[in-house]
């Protein structure tokens, strides 16, 4: 249903980080391509056919694909939250829901590869933009900047610090290929990539590619993780709200089943008549539909977040599971629906889903302005945060007024309006409590919570083919 078509290329270089050889291969090469803005745009295609991610071959359970990336996220986006469980100790999942992630979890290896791979893509067409016309070089340079800025801003907030590679690397590299660094080294690079992105020649014209409006949600948002600027994430956000491009849909069931929507500001495109350009993560969030076995299930705790705050929002976030009565499977992202009656099931094959995910829209802005205007306070009345805030309320059925805006308010309603989005996990972290709020959750639920799993494990397969150079995050094994 993706409206950009993405195409798996052979641009003439091989990402090589996925190979378990003893030498170290963490390298790309490029052959004879990039010559002119027809191949140079092949390559920013195929930036996005990486963040897209490979659908997995039917049968291998989705795990042995070093290419899911994005798929798979709502592992540690939502499962190693307070929102999301698996309906009972399913693979795709159940480390996340239990606090038991290792170096060896399979969704640890493949996310941290699947970043890379975006970020190596990047930096070929980056390598070679001397080659673009004057009239596209800017826009092709601010399209791969932004995506390998998206893909930093995903390692670092879940891996903390990490191999810095911001060129095309050899072979023989291998220091810079495995050496991690401090986060705020990862960070600079991201800020420079997207404030380029904000100033360059992008417009608002696209959904599925790189657009101004994203950037510059992207460098609001990590202004607010790292606490500063608050004034210039501020302004960002009220120039993406003041653009008039984007507006809430009406229907909140809207966002997800109306492709390329008035709200949507940056998804990842999916298609669903091939295979390969396809996704089947919405279908597994059922029970043994596709791959899963039912996984990112609605915990107690988020229906009863729903209950108190949700609104009308509930009703097309998660159902009761049919076959486990008490359990509540996550229908967000069906691809089939029925106007009448709501969402109703996956399609025939469950492995070819077109949804388009959606990385921010525009209620996520309006909350981040919100939150701008916080700016690490605990409470504000100031008439254009409480604006931001009621609009989204109004949407959700909640239309008595709001006076004044606490921290906690804002997080009861990001958890709601973005539930199964990915973000809890990292709206925890970015708020300062998530080792208060997962504590209190492990302990109530028998987990083990402990507070360095704030951060993912290395991929105990990547550090084995560093010689040496990559290191653990504390708390792990190797």
């Amino acid at each position: 249903m993706k409206r950009l078509k993405i195409l798996a290329l052979c641009l003439g270089f091989t990402i090589c980080a996925c190979d378990l050889e003893p030498e170290p291969v963490n390298a790309t090469t490029i052959d004879d391509f990039f010559n002119n803005d027809e191949e140079i745009l092949s390559g920013i295609i195929n930036i996005y056919n990486a963040l897209q991610g490979s659908n997995p071959l039917e049968g291998d359970g989705g795990f042995n694909n070093p290419y899911l990336g994005i798929q798979i996220e709502y592992q540690m986006g939502e499962i190693l939250s307070d929102n999301a469980r698996t309906k009972s100790g399913s693979p795709q999942g159940f480390d996340f829901e239990t606090f038991t992630v290792t170096p060896q979890t399979a969704a640890i290896i493949t996310y941290y590869r699947s970043m890379y791979r975006i970020i190596f893509t990047a930096n070929a067409v980056l390598e070679n933009l001397e080659n673009a016309s004057s009239d596209n070089a800017n826009r092709f340079e601010a399209e791969a900047r932004f995506l390998r800025a998206y893909a930093y801003f995903n390692l670092v907030r879940y891996y903390g610090g990490v191999p810095l590679v911001d060129r095309v690397i050899f072979p023989d590299e291998t220091e810079i290929a495995f050496t991690r660094v401090p986060e705020n080294e990862v960070y600079d690079l991201i800020l420079q990539d997207l404030q380029f992105a904000v100033a360059s020649d992008l417009d608002n014209g696209f959904r599925t590619r790189a657009s101004k409006a994203a950037a510059q949600t992207f460098l609001a948002k990590v202004y607010l993780t790292l606490g500063i600027n608050y004034l210039e994430a501020q302004r960002l956000l009220e120039e993406v709200i003041d653009s008039g491009d984007y507006a809430l849909e009406d229907d909140f069931l809207d966002i997800f089943y109306t492709e390329d929507n008035s709200e949507t500001i940056f998804s990842i495109g999916f298609d669903d008549t091939n295979v390969n350009d396809s996704q089947g993560f919405s279908a597994e969030f059922l029970d043994a539909v596709g791959r899963g076995t039912g996984s990112n299930y609605a915990t107690a705790e988020l229906v009863a977040a729903f209950d108190a705050f949700g609104g009308n929002r509930g009703q097309f976030s998660f159902r009761e599971d049919p076959g486990n009565p008490g359990l509540f499977q996550t229908v967000k992202f069906l691809p089939i629906v029925d106007e009448n009656v709501g969402v109703t099931s996956a399609p025939a094959n469950p492995r070819i889903a077109g949804n388009d995910w959606i990385v921010t829209r525009y209620a996520d802005v309006l909350l981040l302005h919100v939150e701008s205007i916080l700016a690490g306070g605990m409470s504000t009345t100031a008439p254009a945060a409480l604006e931001s805030f009621q609009a989204v309320r109004d949407r959700a059925g909640l239309t008595d007024p709001v006076t004044e805006i606490t921290m906690e308010d804002l997080m009861n309603e990001r958890r709601v309006e973005l539930a199964f989005e990915n973000h809890r996990f990292l709206d925890l972290k970015r708020f300062g409590v998530a080792q208060q709020v997962l504590s209190e959750f492990s302990a109530a639920n028998s987990h083990d919570f402990q507070a360095f799993e704030l951060l993912l494990p290395i991929p105990a397969a990547e550090i084995s083919i560093s010689q040496g150079f990559l290191e653990q995050n504390p708390g792990y094994p190797n």
